[in-house]
């Protein structure tokens, strides 16, 4: 039985419902975090306090520290791509567009993860299912964000454009990954990602937005300790869990049920509400991680 086609337990169900209502809800601190500091230092914030929760975890465990330079060399590139790049264009196109439409379009690192493995690996090929899966999703993405913002290309187009270039970057670490640093284990892998990440963050927030302060608002500390340590140290320890139960094909499933959350949230709280546009995008597009997934147009079994 492959991944895409592997059976959820009711176990492997309930922390992926988990990991999905973390990960929806960190669109949220995010967006309070930045009423205060600006996006570079709130992702200096994100990855710093998930640095040190993440050693602190290999520490308890006595997992090997990774000794090669080449292997932290590979930490700082993973960081990049999977850390500043996308949490900075992300938090950026917070201050312009809806949490529940940056969610939305968040969903489609899982369409360019798909495209950029079959264009560096020989054994992820694209299939007419995949193609047909992908172009669902390309489509959907249009839709979300709509041709007439496309055409102003105004603040909130160029943010929306943004998110996209986060997920892009999101899909690039994974191929990173998988070349450099997947014979490690997860969490050492996770842990040197954020590290590298720091190393980057905090100098240049620091350069750019000023000097990083601790004297903040309670509700700004609330925000940061959701997003850094539940939200990304506690998450990659639980996303590396639900991988091993569910594989990597219904964990696909996390991109689709993030978003919800998201747009709730969002209209909770912030009194957000989205165009119509953004949700026959975003059901456009969930049609086509279905259809990735395997749960749409499943792939033959193999005897």
């Amino acid at each position: 039985m492959t991944a895409i086609q592997k059976t959820l337990s009711p176990h492997a169900w309930l922390l992926l419902m988990c990991l999905s209502l973390i990960w929806g809800g960190s669109f949220l601190s995010v967006h309070v975090a930045l009423a205060e500091i600006g996006p570079l230092t709130a992702v200096a914030h994100r990855t710093g306090w998930a640095m040190l929760i993440l050693w602190g975890f290999i520490a308890f465990k006595r997992l090997d520290i990774p000794r090669d330079p080449k292997i932290w060399g590979a930490f700082i590139v993973m960081g990049l791509l999977n850390n500043v790049i996308p949490f900075s264009l992300m938090a950026w196109a917070q201050l312009y567009i809806e949490t529940g439409l940056t969610a939305i379009l968040n969903a489609a690192t899982a369409i360019f993860g798909v495209l950029f493995a079959a264009l560096f690996f020989v054994d992820e090929k694209l299939s007419w299912r995949k193609g047909l899966g992908v172009s669902l999703g390309f489509i959907g993405v249009a839709t979300a964000i709509g041709l007439s913002y496309l055409a102003s290309f105004d603040l909130r187009s160029i943010a929306q454009l943004a998110v996209i270039g986060g997920t892009m970057s999101y899909a690039l670490a994974g191929v990173w990954a998988r070349k450099t640093i997947g014979h490690l284990k997860p969490q050492v892998a996770a842990a040197g990602m954020v590290t590298g990440a720091s190393l980057i963050t905090i100098p240049l927030a620091w350069i750019v937005e000023g000097p990083i302060s601790l004297n903040l608002s309670l509700s700004t500390w609330v925000a940061i300790g959701y997003y850094a340590v539940v939200a990304t140290a506690v998450a990659y320890l639980l996303y590396y869990r639900v991988l091993a139960l569910a594989g990597s094909g219904n964990l696909m499933l996390v991109t689709l049920t993030v978003a919800p959350v998201a747009i709730i949230l969002g209209a909770i709280t912030l009194g957000e509400a989205l165009p119509l546009n953004a949700y026959i995008g975003f059901a456009i597009l969930a049609v086509g991680l279905l259809i990735l997934n395997g749960r749409l147009l499943p792939r033959p079994k193999r005897p």
